[in-house]
């Protein structure tokens, strides 16, 4: 009986983990210009800096033709800089613009901005304590590697 609870508890958690997410992703004007691999695709190059097309594309799990089309569609946005490697002629990396950082920070502010609202609107100073104290298993959960 208690797997089987356990197991509810975890469908329960992941539908509503899911559905904030989805929610949050519909919040950013800014944010709805772009597919969720392309703002994808940005936060890893804020986070690395730099990459290579082949890197973008194994840490997107998408093939080399579609990151591709991803990034010619960031490229005509202004968003990224494509610069020849130092080392190997025949490679080119990939990294924001200043544009780009501009419009990455712009979606996560309308999309903070938006959660903040929501959650002062619809929450009780006690489930917002809750809320605070639920960051802590939640990013264990995202740590978790088994």
């Amino acid at each position: 009986m208690r797997i089987t609870q356990d197991i509810q508890f975890a469908s329960d958690l992941r539908a509503a983990v899911a559905r904030v997410v989805k929610k949050l992703r519909k919040e950013s004007p800014t944010g709805s210009r772009l597919s969720l691999t392309e703002r994808s695709t940005m936060a890893l190059l804020h986070q690395h800096g730099e990459l290579l097309p082949s890197e973008l594309a194994a840490m997107e799990m998408i093939t080399n033709q579609s990151m591709s089309q991803v990034l010619n569609h960031l490229s005509e946005l202004g968003y990224i800089v494509r610069t020849g490697s130092e080392t190997d002629k025949r490679k080119v990396n990939i990294s924001l613009s200043t544009e780009g950082v501009n419009t990455l920070f712009q979606f996560r502010h309308e999309r903070d901005e938006w959660l903040a609202k929501a959650i002062s609107e619809t929450c009780s100073p006690e489930e917002q304590e809750l809320l605070k104290k639920a960051i802590i298993p939640l990013t264990k959960l995202v740590d978790f590697k088994g």
